[in-house]
């Protein structure tokens, strides 16, 4: 007979203070100093950017990075070394070739079990098999929009749900999109392509959830097995981090939340000076834990994640979400505005001008003048 179910439990281990954990996360984050690094190593040692919009992940990467060229990412791009494709939460990710291939298995019951939740009842009348062998043979031929992908699926299936068969595609077919030319990438609606032929080899067919559980911990740790399953949305984040138990460091959290970690990660002492930074839409460290308090109040979040879902831009002081912030564009002028959560002193007033008038110069290259204001908190 099988034995009793283990649990995770965090009985006798260290506790790590909400500082504690914010300089560990922002440290694997590359947010305390930044890394002397190739692109393609810091997208890995992430574990992806996400990449809703085509911008938001060079500039995670500018911020992160000691030295940055926004051509390095498009050759990265082009080299197939990076691609943008589906992968955690069901939205689009900037992932290393070698973690596209080898955790898009892993990813699979957390995407097939968000699209069957979204879709509910839509779902069970998909014939998903045939679905996806009509989808492969389609982006076989050549790379499409999915716009052009969904009408062909139409002709194929006259009697189907047309929106529903394309997220379901998105989401059971591995795909990458295709980068074409366009100023940081890909343009608004970019062509797909079949990801093992774009990157000429077969995905892993290893679906267990426990490399992908230790990329989570290497770079958003210490954490919970629900901080996993938020990141992953995987339904199995426990049993994963049980199965790890044997090899993670347990701590807990001030209220007494199991934490775990690899012992070997960073942790740097809770006093080390964060500097400010400024984050991209949808940027994961925002994203990526059930409890967020380690990096934002609870008060701003809804300031941050708007009603339909969008993810604002963000800057830290101190290591903390402290506001947000937007470009705006004016013929050749460009200013960024600061939206505070507080009023700012004024030694972080400027050190955040000093700061955004860097990532302007990055992510407004052609514009004339160039300005950093605070709007009123």
């Amino acid at each position: 007979m099988p034995g009793p179910r283990r649990t995770l439990k965090s009985a006798d281990s260290p506790t790590l203070s909400r500082r504690a954990l914010n300089r560990a996360t922002l440290a694997r984050q590359m947010l305390l100093e930044r890394a002397r690094t190739t692109v393609v190593e810091a997208v890995e040692a992430l574990a992806g950017l996400q990449a809703q919009a085509p911008r938001p992940p060079f500039i995670g990467l500018w911020t992160r990075l000691e030295k940055l060229d926004a051509q390095d990412v498009l050759e990265a791009l082009e080299k197939r070394q990076l691609v943008r494709a589906t992968a955690m939460r069901g939205t689009l990710h900037l992932l290393s070739a070698k973690d596209s291939r080898q955790l898009r298995a892993s990813l699979q019951p957390a995407l097939t079990w968000g699209m069957k939740s979204i879709l509910r009842e839509r779902a069970e009348a998909l014939d998903l098999d045939a679905l996806q062998q009509a989808a492969r043979e389609l982006f076989t031929e050549r790379p499409r929009t999915f716009d052009d992908a969904r009408e062909a699926l139409v002709r194929r299936f006259p009697k189907g749900d047309e929106r529903a068969m394309g997220f379901a595609v998105r989401n059971v077919v591995p795909l990458v999109q295709v980068p074409q030319g366009a100023p940081w990438g890909f343009p608004a609606a970019a062509d797909f392509a079949l990801a093992d032929l774009w990157l000429k080899g077969a995905h892993s067919k290893d679906a267990s959830p426990l490399p992908l559980a230790r990329r989570y911990l290497a770079a958003f740790g210490p954490a919970s097995h629900q901080d996993f399953q938020t990141w992953s949305a995987l339904p199995a984040a426990r049993e994963a981090f049980e199965a790890l138990r044997g090899e993670l460091q347990p701590f807990r959290d001030e209220r007494g939340r199991a934490l775990f970690d690899l012992p070997d990660a960073p942790r740097p002492d809770e006093d080390v000076p964060a500097p400010p930074r400024f984050l991209p839409e949808f940027d994961n460290l925002v994203l990526s834990h059930a409890d967020r308090t380690r990096v934002i109040a609870d008060e701003h979040r809804g300031r941050v994640v708007t009603k339909n879902l969008q993810v604002r831009a963000t800057f830290l002081l101190d290591g903390e979400v402290a506001g947000t912030w937007k470009v705006e564009r004016k013929k050749r002028a460009t200013a960024l505005v600061l939206e505070p959560f507080g009023k700012l002193a004024r030694k972080d007033l400027a050190a955040l001008e000093e700061e955004g008038e860097r990532i302007l110069r990055f992510c407004e290259p052609d514009a004339e003048e160039r300005s950093v204001r605070a709007a009123r908190a």
